[in-house]
C-alpha cells in the first residue's frame, strides 16, 4: 500500500514522501534516493517487490525534480547538494522513529547513488546497509573542469537556466555505444524498448538540468574524490554495489569497479559488486530486472535477518 505525507523536513517548496508498506508488521525499513532527471514514482515496481519480503520502503522527489518543482534541474541558490543530502537525513531520520528498532537501508540510482555516498560519509552510523546503482568514479581530473565551466556560467548569471553546454558535457557519449539501435537518444538507459519510451514520454523524466543543477552535481563528484573521507565509514556497513557492464555512467564497469576497490581499501569488511552482462544503467527497468530484483532482496535479507532485533 503507497501513502503520501508530507515531506518530514525543511524544503523550500511543499514536497511529499512515499511510503509504500507491507502487509503485517515490517523487518527493515529501505529508503529510495532516485537518479538525475527522473521521478521517485518510477520506483513502484522495486518498491512492492521489497514489500513482498516484509521492507518498508520510503522514497520521496529530490529537490528540483518531479511535478513538485516549480524549477526542474535546480536544486537550491547556495548548497545545493548540501541540502539534498540533508533531505536524505531528514528523511532517514523520519523512517526510524515511525520504524524504531529496525535495520535501516540507503538505496541510491545513478544520481542518488551519489547522494547516498556523500550521506555516508556525513551520517556515518546511521545506517545497517548501503546499496549503490549505477553509480560511478569521477576522477578530480574530470570533476574539475566541468565543474570550472558551471562556475563561469553561474556567474553569468544563468544558474536557473537550462544549460545544454553542460548537458552535452556530461551526457554526449553516452548513447554512441548504442547508435546502430537508432531508437531515441536514451537507448543507453535499457535494452528494454518499452521502458525506455515510457522514459521519454514522462515530462518529469529526460530534462536538461539547469546550470546551478549542474554545479551542485558536479561539485558532489568532486567532494567524494577525497578518499581520505571514507575512514569514516564503519568497517562493518554491509555495502551493495549492482551495475551493468555496459552502463556508459559506470564506465562500462570500470568506474565501477574503481569505487568498489576504494571501499576495500578503506577496510570496508562486507562489500560486495555484481556486473550484469549486456545490461545498461536503469538495472530496475532493465530486461533482466526480475533477476536484479531477486539478487537484490536475497542480499538484503541476509543482512536484515542478521541485525533484527540489534539495538541502533
Amino acid at each position: 500500500m503507497k501513502r503520501l505525507m508530507p515531506f518530514p523536513g525543511k524544503t523550500p517548496y511543499p514536497r511529499e514522501i512515499r511510503l509504500w508498506s507491507p502487509e503485517g508488521s515490517p523487518r527493515a525499513v529501505v529508503l529510495i534516493s532516485h537518479g538525475m532527471a527522473e521521478q521517485i514514482d518510477r520506483y513502484d515496481r522495486l518498491a512492492q517487490r521489497l514489500n513482498q519480503e516484509g521492507i518498508l520502503v520510503a522514497g520521496y522527489n529530490h529537490l528540483g525534480h518531479g511535478a513538485e518543482a516549480p524549477v526542474l534541474g535546480w536544486f537550491a541558490a547556495q548548497d545545493g547538494w548540501g541540502q539534498a543530502v540533508q533531505d536524505l537525513n531528514a528523511a532517514m531520520t523520519w523512517l526510524a522513529n515511525q520504524a524504531p528498532g529496525l535495520p535501516r537501508v540507503l538505496l541510491g540510482h545513478s544520481m542518488g547513488s551519489f547522494l547516498a555516498r556523500e550521506y555516508v560519509l556525513r551520517y556515518p552510523t546511521g545506517l545497517d546497509a548501503l546499496v549503490l546503482c549505477g553509480t560511478s568514479w569521477f576522477s578530480k581530473a574530470l570533476a574539475r573542469p566541468a565543474l570550472l565551466v558551471a562556475r563561469l556560467q553561474k556567474a553569468l548569471g544563468k544558474g536557473r537556466q537550462p544549460s545544454k553546454l553542460l548537458d552535452k558535457l556530461a551526457f554526449s557519449t553516452h548513447n554512441k555505444p548504442f547508435e546502430k539501435d537508432g531508437n531515441t537518444a536514451f537507448d543507453w538507459l535499457s535494452r528494454d524498448e518499452a521502458e525506455v519510451r515510457k522514459y521519454v514520454a514522462d515530462p518529469y523524466c529526460g530534462f536538461v538540468f539547469t546550470t546551478g543543477g549542474f554545479y551542485d552535481l558536479f561539485s558532489g563528484l568532486y567532494a567524494l574524490t577525497d578518499l581520505s573521507r571514507l575512514k569514516a565509514i564503519p568497517a562493518s556497513l554491509p555495502i551493495y554495489i549492482i551495475s551493468g557492464d555496459r552502463d556508459p555512467v559506470g564506465k562500462m564497469g570500470l568506474g565501477v569497479k574503481a569505487v568498489y576497490r576504494q571501499y576495500q581499501d578503506a577496510g570496508v569488511t562486507d562489500v560486495h559488486m555484481k556486473l550484469y552482462p549486456g545490461a545498461r544503467h536503469e538495472l530496475f527497468n532493465e530486461t533482466n530486472k526480475e533477476e536484479v530484483m531477486d539478487e537484490l532482496t536475497a542480499w538484503l535479507m541476509g543482512r536484515v535477518s542478521s541485525r533484527e532485533g540489534s539495538p541502533s
